[in-house]
């Protein structure tokens, strides 16, 4: 089983839409059974909170199905625990690497390197643009999902 941790400022945005997102490529492919998903914040602030609006609406729109969730906090344990930590900017980053105590497996990653690109996932909270969060996920969760099913072979 591979297990991926989608990981953003408050877990209400960017994350929630990414572990969203991938639930249903996963899904689409027939491999649910192959993986775990989920999601959580390097902040305090909006934990027990539901998803932004923003980003129910935009999944919507697309017809992804949004995972139920409430914000978490990323924990040490999640380093140990699951195969990628995905963050969604360089201050995410900063912070999972803070919080995890060290990279030392090589577990944390920003989401768009998966896209040969150095680039963070737009901020809806800032923008407002969901729609421009949505690409950088999907694009980013496409090829997250081709590494990993490129490497079991």
């Amino acid at each position: 089983m591979v297990k991926v941790l989608f990981i953003c400022h408050g877990n209400i945005c960017r994350s929630t839409m990414a572990e969203s997102v991938m639930t249903h490529l996963v899904k689409e492919k027939g491999l649910t059974d192959m993986f775990e998903i989920n999601s959580a914040a390097t902040s305090r602030e909006e934990i027990g909170n539901t998803p932004h609006y923003g980003t129910v609406g935009k999944l919507r729109e697309v017809g992804i199905p949004l995972v139920p969730h409430r914000a978490v906090q990323m924990t040490k344990e999640d380093y140990e625990y699951y195969d990628y930590l995905i963050g969604m900017d360089s201050a995410n980053i900063r912070n999972m690497t803070r919080i995890a105590g060290s990279d030392k497996e090589g577990k944390i990653y920003k989401l768009l390197q998966f896209a040969g690109s150095d680039k963070d996932v737009a901020d809806p909270w800032y923008t407002g643009d969901f729609d421009a969060t949505y690409r950088d996920v999907m694009t980013g969760c496409r090829a997250l999902l081709d590494d990993i099913l490129n490497e079991d072979k």
